[in-house]
């Protein structure tokens, strides 16, 4: 496994405005359409959260769940969730590939983290095999490689294929790009039954310039959900996938 600093890959300080690792796209509209895509599918009881980030997606999860854990890399990340979110969630600064966790969860979260990991399917096997409840469900988001807005930059010459990963991606941590086949695919050798795909929310614009267009009053909250009610006809072509797994016939 390779040496890394993941206080380093989550700095945005010196980034340009199109090679950040966060926006406000992915807090203020992303992440509510998340929750809401999970919240149907979810199970009574606690929550795990794997890559709590600064805790942006935790604060959210707290309004479903008061039984949450969360496990993060980055101390830096820890900190400034502790600071913003006070007690309540109980938090682990480690890898997924150590941690040792004392108990199983109800539900488990992962969103656009997979995609960093050196080894996915290892890491999915320990949610199937060591942390996922009997009758739980885990629930899997990833940026998408067919977003609408990733095949225009391909169109455009800014990247070289849909599931490429870029330059800045890559200095945040990325290690791959999926799709929902290639997603399905690394679920399914770890062990677990996915119980339902769908993608969130269209997205025909990059991060970035929807960071702009956000500051101004040409978005609505009716063209927000028509992008995620159209999002749940093509999720192929949607800002991120998602899937909702349960645990595979070999550990029950």
């Amino acid at each position: 496994m390779s040496q890394r600093d993941y206080n380093r890959e989550i700095d945005d300080t010196s980034n340009e405005a199109h090679e950040k690792y966060a926006y406000s796209f992915d807090f203020d509209v992303l992440h509510p359409y998340m929750l809401k895509s999970f919240a149907v599918f979810t199970r009574p009881g606690s929550v795990l959260e794997l890559g709590s980030h600064k805790g942006n997606f935790t604060r959210r999860l707290m309004a479903l769940f008061r039984d949450i854990t969360c496990v993060e890399a980055s101390d830096l990340a820890i900190t400034e969730a502790k600071n913003a979110l006070g007690p309540g969630p109980t938090y682990f600064n480690a890898l997924f590939e150590s941690v040792q966790l004392p108990r199983r969860y109800d539900n488990i979260v992962m969103t656009h983290v997979l995609e960093h990991l050196d080894d996915p399917v290892g890491v999915l096997r320990r949610v199937n095999d060591e942390w996922l409840e009997d009758g739980g469900r885990f629930f899997l988001a990833c940026p998408n490689a067919n977003a609408a807005s990733r095949q225009i930059a391909v169109k455009m010459g800014v990247i070289s294929h849909n599931a490429a990963v870029t330059p800045a991606e890559a200095q945040h941590g990325h290690r791959r790009t999926y799709s929902l086949d290639t997603l399905e695919r690394d679920v399914i050798s770890a062990g677990m039954t996915v119980v339902h795909r769908s993608g969130i929310f269209f997205k025909a614009l990059a991060n970035f310039q929807w960071d702009r267009l956000l500051q101004t009053d040409i978005i609505s909250k009716e063209y927000l959900e028509g992008s995620y009610q159209l999002g749940k006809l093509y999720p192929d072509l949607c800002s991120s996938i998602f899937l909702v797994c349960e645990q595979g016939a070999a550990r029950r």
